[in-house]
This record gives structure tokens, sequence and C-alpha cells, in this order.
């Protein structure tokens, strides 16, 4: 709908929506914020209740539907305005009132979310066919789409705190599989490093920290792979009252034993997207 190149829309880090590298969004605070919502649930509708309580939370001003009438009036102006665009235009084909909500439509833009769902489903598939190489290339260009924490200039509602939470857990998911496809392919002290931030920053994920015994496991440090999943029963002992699952408890008795054949043959680095630790 606009005049000049195709959109260029990221929400994995900063909040961008660029045309020929020229910014089209100048718009602050809730408008922005408001923005963000339809975004992340593009190409659905987002109800006027949900929007509401994204940006006020239980704490509506009494004016609220006029007020949020306000943002997207003013939202829909700036697009006019940097698209080259009437007003009206926007409405219709972007920026669109639907039952009830609002809804916003991308059409044929570059965006950065939809093309690392893509990714990662792609390297779900190459994993699943054993190409490590092939899906470690592609996972690995899906986190490179991330520019730093989804949304990270956004002041965040109940809703986007929700999206953006989701979204982080889809970021380790993709990278404990990356991971997974780099141990598979010998590059265990290649990622000792990465692992020992990650566990630190992730003290109670289970996949990360069984990873993190493998790399140590084959790197010769059996002592430190065994501390790793002391630290970890601990931690999820005295934090969430829990014990580690069998299966990173067998992965740590087979270290024990020195059963390097068994070791590998567990892996605690084939774990399927989304089965993360607690």
């Amino acid at each position: 709908m606009c005049r000049g190149g195709r959109l260029d829309v990221r929400v994995l880090g900063p909040l961008s929506l660029r045309r020929d590298g020229e910014d089209l969004l100048r718009v602050a605070g809730k408008p922005r914020q408001l923005l963000a919502l339809l975004l992340l649930n593009e190409p659905h509708r987002v109800s006027t209740g949900s929007l509401v309580t994204e940006l006020w939370d239980d704490l509506p001003p009494r004016s609220v539907t006029t007020t949020l009438q306000t943002h997207v009036f003013a939202l829909r102006g700036e697009f006019a305005r940097t698209l080259g665009v009437p007003r009206e235009q926007v409405a219709r084909d972007l920026l669109q009132t639907r039952d009830g909500g609002y809804r916003f439509d991308l059409g044929g833009a570059s965006f950065d979310l939809t093309e690392f769902h893509r990714l990662r489903a792609s390297g779900q598939a190459l994993v699943a066919a054993g190409d490590a190489l092939g899906a470690g290339r592609v996972l690995s260009a899906a986190l490179h789409l991330w520019q730093g924490p989804a949304l990270l200039d956004i002041d965040h509602g109940r809703l986007l705190r929700a999206c953006v939470a989701e979204l982080d857990k889809s970021r380790v998911d993709t990278l404990v599989l990356l991971l997974g496809t780099r141990l598979r392919l010998g590059a265990h002290r290649e990622v000792l490093s990465e692992l020992a931030r990650l566990v630190v920053r992730h003290p109670h994920h289970e996949e990360l920290h069984a990873q993190f015994m493998v790399a140590l496991y084959r790197s010769g440090y059996r002592t430190r792979a065994l501390e790793v999943f002391d630290e970890l029963r601990r931690d999820l002992r005295d934090e969430l009252g829990v014990a580690p699952s069998p299966r990173v408890s067998r992965l740590w008795q087979l270290m024990r034993v020195a059963d390097t054949e068994a070791v590998d043959a567990t892996g605690g680095y084939e774990t399927p997207l989304g089965q993360q630790g607690r």
C-alpha cells in the first residue's frame, strides 16, 4: 500500500518499521505499545478489551474508549504521513477496525517474527531427519534475527509481558536445539563457554545443564560435570522443591561410573524443541 519499497518490520529487539532504511514509526508511549501488541498478534484481531488491559491494566481512564481511539487515530496519521498515502487507506489496508477490536495487516512486508518461526520449524524438521549440519545452519540463521530481548524499547503491560516471555522461551528452546546439533557434530569444546554462561542465566533449565555436563565430560572435565549436576539438584530442591528429572539423573549416574559410551548414547543433546527443564 505504500509508495516506495517493501516494509521491514522487526520486534525481535527494538520495535522497528522501516522502508528503504527510513524509520516510519516516530510515535512513542501508548500508541507504540498498542502497535506492539497488534504486531505480535498479526494477522489476528485484538479486541478492544485486550488493548485496554494492556495499556491501563485495571485502572483505565474514565473516557477509555475515546482515549484508545485517539491512540489509533495517532498511529494512522503517522503511517499516512510517512507512507505518503491517505489516512483512509491506512485504515482500510493497514491498521483496520475489526469486530470490536483492531487488526494490523502486514500484507507482503518482511517480518522478523514470521521469519524466525519459519526457520525454527525448518530447523526442527532437519533435526528430526538427522541432518545436524543443515539444522545448525538454519537454527543459527533464526537466532541471528534477534537484536536483543523482544520489544526491548516498549513498556510492557500484562499482555505484552506474557507474549515477550513466550518469545524468550522460544528463543532459548531454539538455542538448546542449536547447541544440541553442535554437540552431535563433536563441537563440545567450542560450546563450553556459551553453556557456562547459559546455566548461570537459567539455573533451573535441565536441558542446558545436561548439555553442559556432556560438553564438560567429553572435554575431559568429569569432576566438573558431576558438580554441575549437584548444583542443579541443589537449586531445584532449595528454590522449587523438586528433584532433577530421571533423564538428567541417569546421565549423572553414567558419568559417575565413567560409562562414556552410554553417556554418548544418552546424549544430553537430543532434546526435542520445547521440552526444556523446569
